[in-house]
């Protein structure tokens, strides 16, 4: 149980709350929530700074801020023996940072540490082998196959990931697992030349993202119907929809997105994959 001057909340319903504000984009909300609490026991004080950390992840992909690494290792020390949620927070903003700089995306290998996305990749396996659960387990395969799209550009080599993450996510119902492998399985549709196959498993993952919550998400997954419009030669309904993923961007404090969106505008295939090392 934790508490404010006013109420007794249970630690699970505290977290829930703070969960979907955060997926709606209300990250700052859902940090002060859990930072008002006070908890007694440790082990409401450990999941509450847990579910800090990843609120902040979500915050810092989303709106461009750095504020995961100082309550992941507040998380840490509320774990001393260690817990695999904490582990797998350290791993996603250990991709974040390699990934994402000066709010754009480094795609592919190329002025990296090579040992760093090494020990990355090892230490997604190792999470994904001492996962607690089928959901978690399907969430680092996940991670696994990310990794090796955007770190190793190997466009052959991530699918199997993705295709494995989505078969535990139907198996848990987990819906933005489901959205998130959907996603980057009909990008490599899209890049194969597949855009039917692209378009099936872009509108299912729009859907999940939109039945899960997730307003960030599914705007995002909006801007890849914008792509398929513009291929499909809707060039007038591909601006149309990337001018409005522009403008809900923006509102709900989500500058990379918006960024997409507008160099979307101007030509840029946001889809473009990672190039080879050496090509």
């Amino acid at each position: 149980m934790t508490s404010t001057a006013n109420a007794v909340i249970p630690v699970e319903e505290l977290i829930a709350a703070a969960h979907e504000l955060s997926v709606t984009g209300r990250w700052e909300r859902a940090s002060r929530l859990l930072d008002a609490c006070a908890a007694d026991e440790p082990d409401a004080r450990a999941r509450i700074a847990r579910a800090a950390a990843q609120v902040a992840l979500e915050q810092d992909w989303f709106a461009g801020t750095d504020t995961a690494t100082v309550r992941i290792e507040a998380a840490e020390k509320e774990f001393p023996g260690g817990d695999w949620d904490v582990d797998f927070a350290r791993l996603r903003n250990t991709y974040r940072r390699l990934l994402v700089v000066d709010g754009r995306l480094r795609l592919g290998p190329d002025g990296k540490d090579p040992e760093a996305l090494t020990s990355l990749h090892h230490e997604a396996e190792a999470l994904r082998d001492d996962a607690p659960d089928e959901g978690r387990g399907g969430w680092a395969e996940m991670y696994l196959g990310l990794i090796t799209d955007n770190h190793f550009a190997d466009l052959a080599g991530a699918p199997p990931h993705y295709a494995s993450a989505l078969r535990a996510a139907e198996s848990v119902d987990d819906p933005l697992l489901a959205r998130e492998a959907l996603r980057h399985l009909g990008d490599h549709d899209h890049d194969a030349g597949d855009h039917d196959l692209a378009l099936e498993r872009w509108r299912r993952a729009t859907t999940l993202g939109a039945t899960a919550g997730t307003v960030p998400g599914t705007l995002s997954q909006q801007l890849l119907l914008a792509v398929l419009a513009r291929d499909s030669g809707d060039e007038a309904g591909a601006r149309a929809l990337a001018t409005e993923v522009t403008r809900w961007a923006e509102a709900i404090g989500a500058p990379r997105l918006a960024a997409q969106a507008r160099d979307f505008l101007t030509g840029v295939d946001p889809t473009q994959p990672p190039q080879q090392s050496g090509a």
